[in-house]
């Protein structure tokens, strides 16, 4: 399956950040906790260049907390500063305050040796789509200014927001690139949601999904579905989950579409348990 989706919007965006990118101190950039590699835009590294940056793991609380301390160490010995977050806990809103004030006071430093009059920082926030950026923006500003919505593609321009009386961030619509080169990244990004469904086959990432928690989570797979996992014929999967699950069309056969999406439901909300796909080796 090839996955590919560029609309017009991000395009635009790409171009915005590029321009806006000499007006800030640093870049925080969002990644899902599941997926660190498959979720960094690989265009958007090259655009970046040498700019210094914060990494967010975000979602922390729906990926395999083994792994995402993996993946913090794997960052640490690359000397990238980075933080785990929950959008839902205050803990992790002021630890991300606090350490992007620590970074941009270094860079104010530097300006002001050189004669800068001091002014606030600044920071461009930027990610793929459904990372969740709106809504951190509004945890961090403790107030809805920006669009959320769980489906990608609801931010479409950039803005300046006020975090506290000393820190400006630019929010930047999310951007993905034109083609997965690799396949299974297209796979994992379209199974946490960061691609429209309407663009895909669901029954495929259903499929992808199944696959690769049997091969990584059996026991979550098992106990979530009760499915026999000696079973080789996914199909027959299928069968079983539609049957308990109640995907039924008339005449009592399986609803196919219907189970593939509660599959790929289980899994983005978390009823699959605590899932990563992506791992530092």
């Amino acid at each position: 399956m090839t996955i590919q989706w560029f609309p017009g919007h991000m395009a635009k965006a790409k171009r915005e950040v590029e321009e806006k990118l000499k007006l800030v101190d640093f870049v925080i950039e969002l990644v899902d906790a599941r997926v660190p590699l498959s979720s960094q835009n690989p265009m958007l590294q090259g655009v970046l260049g040498e700019k210094e940056k914060l990494v967010l793991l975000m979602k922390k609380d729906l990926a395999d907390p083994e792994i995402t301390k993996e993946w913090q160490s794997y960052l640490d010995r690359k000397g990238i500063p980075n933080l785990t977050v929950n959008v839902q806990e205050q803990k992790d809103i002021q630890e991300l305050i606090k350490k992007a004030k620590g970074l941009g006071e270094k860079k104010l430093e530097r300006l002001m040796q050189k004669g800068v009059k001091p002014r606030p920082i600044r920071a461009m926030i930027v990610g793929i789509p459904n990372v969740g950026k709106s809504t951190l923006i509004n945890r961090l500003v403790n107030k809805k200014i920006a669009q959320t919505g769980d489906r990608p593609g609801v931010t479409k321009a950039q803005s300046w927001i006020k975090v506290k009386k000393d820190f400006e961030l630019l929010d930047t619509p999310g951007i993905l690139w034109p083609k997965f080169e690799d396949e299974a990244v297209g796979y994992k990004l379209a199974a946490i949601g960061t691609i429209k469904d309407q663009l895909l086959h669901l029954d495929d990432i259903a499929v992808f999904v199944l696959t690769f928690l049997k091969q990584h989570y059996p026991n979550k797979l098992r106990d979530r579905y009760g499915i026999d996992l000696e079973e080789e014929d996914i199909i027959t999967w299928f069968d079983e989950i539609g049957k308990k699950r109640g995907c039924l069309a008339s005449g009592g056969m399986i609803d196919y579409e219907k189970t593939a999406d509660v599959i790929i439901r289980d899994l983005r909300i978390g009823k699959l348990g605590l899932i990563s796909f992506d791992r530092p080796d």
